[in-house]
């Protein structure tokens, strides 16, 4: 009919339709892994909300996608918190034996413990910067966009919330500030490009509106 027009068609005339790959990037085992991690959150929420907890999931592993990550670190992207909140080394090897070594180191490189119960907040985290010190660069790309994610949440939440976030948090207000700017540093040195830049902005935004929340409240104290 020459009223009918192709819906694949019109939407490259918009210039808002995805082309075809000869070779998709994409196949089985990222929906297989993709089913894994809903699977493994489906019942989880956003620390300090009702938000499920599959919208950071899907949220890092679209990061990974858009800064062109393989198939191995967009399904890691997927995976990444897996063992640590659910199931440990169980989980990883669940991991490992389904979608292959290389996924399971990158998964693995995004955890900072999977000891139950889990050591003190401080300690975890000043051995996961230095882990990052010496990371694989698909190790640092997944876990990259992992830190981004989570920073344009905290900075979302505190934008709403002012000084009542930092209550989510182990490391407190000045534990959760010290340890997102170590992260940009060691991403910018060691990554550079647009997601290490993002990072950057956004921790340096946070600082910012938290220095201001502070000076206001030292302003409010009153003289002796």
């Amino acid at each position: 009919m020459a009223d009918a027009v192709d819906a694949g068609a019109a939407a490259d005339a918009r210039g808002d339709g995805g082309e075809r790959s000869p070779d998709p990037v994409l196949g089985e085992r990222f929906t297989a892994a993709l089913e894994l991690a809903v699977e493994l959150h489906r019942e989880q929420a956003r620390k300090g909300t009702r938000i499920p907890y599959l919208g950071h999931i899907l949220g890092v592993a679209a990061l990974v996608i858009e800064d062109g990550g393989s198939e191995d670190e967009i399904i890691a992207a997927l995976l990444h918190d897996g063992p640590e909140d659910a199931g440990g080394e169980a989980t990883l090897a669940r991991i490992g034996e389904r979608f292959g070594p290389e996924v399971e180191r990158i998964v693995a490189a995004c955890s900072d413990t999977f000891e139950t119960p889990k050591p003190p907040w401080r300690e975890r985290k000043e051995a996961y910067l230095e882990h990052l010190e010496h990371a694989a660069p698909d190790e640092l790309r997944v876990s990259l966009a992992d830190k981004v994610h989570n920073a344009r949440s905290v900075l979302a939440d505190y934008r709403e919330l002012g000084e009542e976030l930092w209550s989510r948090f182990r490391g407190g207000r000045e534990g959760t500030l010290w340890y997102y700017r170590s992260l940009a540093g060691i991403f910018a040195r060691r990554c550079g490009g647009r997601l290490a830049e993002e990072l950057e902005r956004t921790v340096a935004e946070l600082e910012r509106l938290a220095a201001g929340t502070e000076s206001q409240g030292s302003a409010a104290e009153p003289v002796a």
